[in-house]
């Protein structure tokens, strides 16, 4: 049996773009490193959730390391752990953010957000002017992150399945009714709603007036990655909401902001048989909708991928979504490149690292359920089918937590 290697480049996926002759920002770089590891592996393309659907970095996540959408504890919850805070089930959380709003004739409608760096201590005073508020026995708690941002924890028997408030859209921003998907949340939606106008109470006149609220969330008993895969290691990631994800399934999370190889080769000797190393610098670059900076960016990575340990791990190197650099969306649900090289692992016809060339790779169009399978299966640790050696609910990996006789 192999260790497992994944770099996981965020926003990885592009669309094709007439400033390039009809190529992706991918297609387009100078990648002698990426190629040469589709050339030595197994290549195909993968959707985080399905074709043509959009998702953010957490559930695609969520989805690609094995875990199911009841699972899903929301990002709220991530952001809390990646912080260092302790959760229990007791408590719902939300991610709130303080952001100047303007009254028109059909709403409050965001116009912006505050400056980290110069706006910092205003916006950390303002939110601190709205801790603890009470609405219909329900506490409203807020620990500052940055910017005016803050982890939400509400006690007193909140439900969790609340909509935002926060309109993450392109180029809309209204501030939104938080309503309840299901009559046992009616009470904490209108908790919401009226802890929202207080909070606008207390900061009438100030520059930043509103304090939002997404990604409602409770922390949920799912298996570790040890019960659910046979597998534990070091989850390295710059994002304190991923590395949050990371914790919560067991992983040990590291700050680590950039692809790292000598951090890889470090945990391999440690004895770790999961490594996993994520870098947001493409997702950026494709956020600045220009298409020659994501070119740019990917060849500045390929630059850093030139010794990776194929000879004694099995290396999967993919993204979470793609951040096409035009048009203007968020995320999209494009394929992304899924690429699988190590010890065993044949060789496919694919020698140029791309979405349309992987896509003719043998795995072909995969999901992102399937990306763990896949590697176990390629580091010699599928469970059998047909077995049952291990008690833990979605287990597809040969265990590594027995209780013999």
């Amino acid at each position: 049996m192999h260790p497992i290697v994944v770099f996981l480049l965020d926003g990885l996926a592009d669309r094709a773009h007439d400033s390039l002759r009809g190529r992706s920002g991918l297609e387009a770089a100078t990648t002698p490193n990426l190629d040469a590891l589709c050339a030595s592996g197994s290549c195909g393309v993968l959707y985080a959730i399905g074709p043509g659907r959009a998702p953010s970095s957490e559930v695609a996540h969520w989805s690609m390391f094995g875990y199911r959408p009841d699972e899903f504890p929301g990002r709220a919850v991530f952001e809390a752990l990646g912080r260092g805070q302790e959760v229990n089930a007791e408590h719902v959380f939300a991610y709130a953010a303080l952001r100047p709003a303007e009254r028109r004739d059909d709403g409050w409608w965001l116009t912006g957000r505050p400056d980290p760096g110069r706006d910092a201590a205003e916006a950390e005073a303002l939110v601190a002017r709205c801790d603890g508020i009470e609405i219909e026995g329900l506490t409203f708690s807020l620990a500052h992150v940055w910017r005016g941002e803050a982890v939400l924890r509400i006690s007193g028997g909140a439900d969790d399945r609340v909509t935002d408030s926060d309109s993450f859209f392109r180029a809309w921003y209204p501030v939104l009714r938080p309503q309840p998907l299901v009559p046992e949340a009616e009470r904490t939606a209108r908790a919401c709603e009226e802890w929202t106008r207080e909070v606008m109470r207390r900061l009438e006149g100030e520059r930043f007036n509103v304090i939002t609220l997404k990604w409602f969330g409770r922390p949920k008993d799912v298996p570790s990655f040890l019960e659910r895969h046979g597998l534990t290691g070091t989850f390295g990631a710059e994002s304190a909401f991923l590395r949050g994800l990371g914790r919560c399934v067991g992983l040990t999370a590291v700050e680590n902001p950039y692809v790292n190889v000598e951090l890889v080769n470090e945990r391999l000797d440690a004895g770790d048989t999961f490594v996993y190393v994520h870098d947001k610098r493409i997702d950026e670059a494709g956020h600045t909708k220009d298409p020659n900076v994501k070119r740019e960016a990917v060849e500045l990575i390929d630059a850093a991928l030139g010794d990776l340990p194929t000879d004694r791990a099995v290396v999967c190197l993919t993204g979470d979504h793609a951040t096409p650099a035009f048009p203007d969306v968020i995320h999209s649900g494009d394929p992304v490149p899924f690429v699988v090289a190590g010890p065993g692992v044949r060789a496919d016809d694919v020698d140029v690292f791309g979405e349309s060339t992987c896509a003719a790779g043998i795995f072909g169009h995969l999901r992102g359920p399937d990306m763990m399978p896949v590697l176990l299966n390629a580091a010699d640790r599928p469970l059998f089918l047909g077995s049952r050696p291990t008690p833990f609910d979605g287990a597809d990996g040969y265990p590594a937590i027995l209780d013999p006789l």
